[in-house]
């Protein structure tokens, strides 16, 4: 039997279509994910394997998806790391945040099994049911958690993230190494659980120049991205809103490469220039529009995407006010072109 569709793409192979998957899939578009999350916390649902199964389970079972992803959360590993992590309305807060050389004290790496272990009871659940739709792990990059261990919380400007880097660069350094020993970890234990791809998610990183991704981004990414890769797994690299960068960010080293929605695929594929698979990269937006555009839109990129190392997926995570009509004539339209 051959592998499946979407790990043959993540390999760089030509597929007979596009497999499509999409960032955040499992969410709060979805009224039985609303049903589910109504009776307990976030974090309850994260720390719960039976029902983070579920939620995982809810998109591939509403739309057939090509892939499922593990259903967490990025600071997940953080928290196992020593800092508290409130989950609130506004986001997520961290009430005592790294500022200053000495909090370094408060940071470790952890044991996945005893630290995550529902994590890892998740994966082996999913296993057993997702027949053949492969599971995605996935963690924040090192430089991404970095932002919410120094600013306690989703930043705009990140001054406190930039200012603790160019004030103490050595310990910067040393935060970014530790966070990545951590999440390779990590990361590595969701593949002995059962994950068969891993996606790092490096949301923020579109913020740094082109400098302090050489300086500070790229060394401890690029050694998370080969440990992993050691385990026998694609790696996915989604470097959020650093398509200005995007010559540099092949040398991460990644089997697959996320695309945001504000460069044109096959120009990312150009602009990398290495025989590595894409995915992406739809605007989210799109789907808050008509069926007619969402087909004409899905349709163009997969024509770019070509049949070779092609995932379709969105350019971002899914908006919780997308219409489930509008996720159904997405997966139609992929499906046909």
């Amino acid at each position: 039997m051959p592998a499946p569709l979407f790990l043959r793409a993540c390999r760089g192979e030509v597929t007979e279509r596009a497999p499509i998957w999409v960032m955040r899939q499992a969410g709060r578009y979805l009224p039985e994910y609303r049903r589910v999350r109504a009776g307990v916390s976030f974090l309850e649902l994260c720390k719960t394997p039976k029902l983070a199964a579920e939620v995982t389970l809810q998109p591939i079972q509403r739309f057939g998806f090509d892939a499922a992803i593990l259903f967490s959360d990025l600071l997940v590993p953080l928290e196992a790391m020593g800092l508290e992590v409130q989950f609130t309305e506004q986001g997520p807060r961290l009430p005592e945040p790294v500022r200053a050389p000495a909090d370094l004290r408060r940071v470790g790496r952890f044991d996945a099994a005893s630290k995550t272990g529902f994590v890892m009871e998740t994966i082996r659940v999913l296993r057993g049911q997702l027949g053949d739709t492969p599971l995605i792990g996935f963690a924040g990059a090192p430089f991404t958690v970095a932002t919410y261990a120094i600013e306690g919380r989703t930043a705009k400007s990140f001054t406190e993230t930039k200012g603790f880097f160019y004030r103490h660069p050595v310990e910067a350094r040393q935060l970014l190494g530790l966070i990545a020993e951590a999440t390779r970890d990590y990361l590595r234990a969701q593949v002995r659980a059962g994950a068969q791809a891993i996606q790092i998610f490096d949301s923020w990183v579109g913020v740094v120049s082109a400098d302090d991704w050489e300086s500070f981004v790229l060394p401890p990414t690029a050694a998370l991205v080969s440990e992993v890769r050691a385990a026998g797994v694609p790696v996915i690299y989604f470097a959020n809103g650093a398509t200005t960068i995007f010559e540099r960010i092949a040398r991460v080293g990644a089997d697959v490469y996320g695309v945001d929605w504000r460069l044109p695929i096959d120009e990312a594929r150009a602009r990398l220039g290495v025989p590595a698979a894409v995915q992406g990269n739809l605007d989210p937006s799109v789907l808050l529009g008509p069926a007619s555009e969402i087909q004409r839109r899905a349709t163009e990129i997969v024509r770019r995407g070509g049949k070779r190392g092609h995932v379709f997926n969105l350019g971002h995570g899914i908006y919780p006010e997308t219409p489930v009509e509008s996720v159904e004539a997405l997966v139609a339209a992929v499906r046909a072109a």
